[in-house]
């Protein structure tokens, strides 16, 4: 059975809420098992990460980067990068912000420099944006990676409750990561 982790801060439960989904899609994948960290939960011990085969890092855009708690989490791995740890291991990403575009981008340049900094192979998200290519408007809220994002999941969450936000397509877009993932691992190890 190979494993993969989910490690996500999330301040306002948005980015929990597409942490889940992203959970969820690669637990699906048969010969997989994905569990589900809150980064500041391991913050003090990363080393808990080290029996995954596929790490996929969460954390919400707050002022056009990572959010602190995260990381906090991510500096807390140094000792783990100094020895290379988790060289080789499979390592992918999600964003979420409150506004559509939100510098999100620079989030997850930010995680792939971590993984990349830790040796890490990334997983690009693989989904061409499906607005405009079937008579819907681009930026579709159904629509999956409505806002055309190849680095990894992006989500928007508007100015309401995280029962009602990210939409149906980020939701959509953060478990097909989750699955992406989970069958490259299959392949890879």
């Amino acid at each position: 059975m190979k494993k993969v982790a989910i490690v996500y801060h999330s301040g306002f439960g948005h980015t929990q809420v597409q942490a889940e989904h992203v959970y969820k899609g690669a637990d699906s994948v048969e010969g997989v098992s994905a569990t589900l960290y809150k980064a500041t939960d391991i913050t003090d011990k990363p080393e808990i990460l080290n029996e995954f085969d596929a790490i996929i890092f969460g954390a919400p855009t707050y002022m056009g980067s990572v959010s602190a708690p995260f990381k906090a989490f991510m500096d807390g791995t140094s000792s783990l990068w100094f020895k290379q740890v988790w060289k080789d291991k499979l390592a992918a990403g999600f964003t979420n912000s409150g506004s559509l575009s939100g510098d999100k981008f620079n989030s997850l340049m930010q995680l792939v420099t971590f993984a990349a900094q830790h040796s890490m192979l990334w997983v690009s998200l693989g989904l061409l944006n499906e607005s405009g290519a079937k008579d819907v408007p681009s930026g579709d809220q159904n629509s999956v990676n409505r806002m055309g994002a190849f680095l990894g999941a992006m989500a928007q969450s508007d100015n309401l409750p995280p029962e009602k936000t990210p939409s149906v397509g980020d939701l959509k877009t953060a478990n097909l990561l989750g699955i992406r993932v989970a069958q490259a691992v299959l392949r890879w190890k």
